[in-house]
């Protein structure tokens, strides 16, 4: 079974192409925490992790999600073996993206002022004080489920 899931900030807009037969495809990688802090009380790790997200899924992501949001993503890991310009074989590791969620709301995205491009580059981890979730506003009457 090939199942992944992971929930992280995009460290970058999403890119949206097209293949030669016009099939969409977006890219964009996430910042996943790791669920640990080490003993020594170092700064909590984090890794980069490329996804791709293929026909409704990619225009759904170019056109909703934005560097610095958060988001989580379901679907399978893929291993992708290319060679490079100096002609060195290569490996590389991406989730292929089956659906991508919302995890914040509207109003909360727009308040979180994230790190830099640069600061992701330099190990900066996000914030975890506090939580992502809302308390809604009405009595569970005017539930949908």
């Amino acid at each position: 079974m090939n199942q992944i899931a992971i929930m992280g900030r995009l460290t970058r807009d999403p890119e949206l192409r097209q293949t030669p037969n016009g099939v969409p495809v977006a890219s964009f990688s996430l910042a996943v925490n790791r669920s640990y802090t080490p003993k020594d009380g170092g700064e909590r790790q984090t890794d980069f992790i490329d996804v791709v997200a293929w026909r409704s899924t990619a225009e759904f992501v170019s056109k909703y999600f934005i560097k610095g949001q958060m988001a989580a993503v379901t679907g399978r890991l893929q291993i992708r073996d290319w060679t490079d310009k100096d002609d060195n074989k290569r490996r590389s590791a991406e989730v292929v993206a089956d659906n991508v969620f919302f995890t914040e709301s509207k109003k909360s995205r727009d308040a979180y002022v994230g790190p830099s491009e640069s600061d992701y580059s330099a190990g900066f981890s996000t914030p975890v004080e506090g939580s992502d979730f809302a308390e809604l506003d009405m009595d569970e009457g005017e539930l949908p489920f």
